[in-house]
């Protein structure tokens, strides 16, 4: 799964960042491979905002599609587990 796939609100652990540039970018923000980080907005067609803690960043679709990641939760299966509860 690509970070292009998410939705809003699912929370998901990045995986693998290919681009050496761009990891180090995204290494001065706290967000390495093995962060745990939540997607905040998916502009259609657009970028993808991911936040971690009160930090919010855009990622181009174009990289998300690059970026690999493993999906902890999704929005609809914490409603469900809240709904269980």
């Amino acid at each position: 799964m690509n970070l292009a796939d998410v939705k809003r609100g699912d929370k998901f652990k990045i995986i693998n960042i290919p681009d050496t540039l761009v990891k180090a970018k995204t290494l001065r923000f706290g967000i390495s491979e093995g962060t745990t980080v939540e997607c905040a907005e998916k502009i259609p067609g657009g970028p993808i905002i991911i936040k971690k803690n009160l930090q919010e960043i855009a990622i181009g679709r174009k990289l998300a599609k690059k970026i690999t990641i493993d999906e902890l939760t999704t929005k609809s299966a914490a409603y469900k587990a809240a709904i269980a509860r």
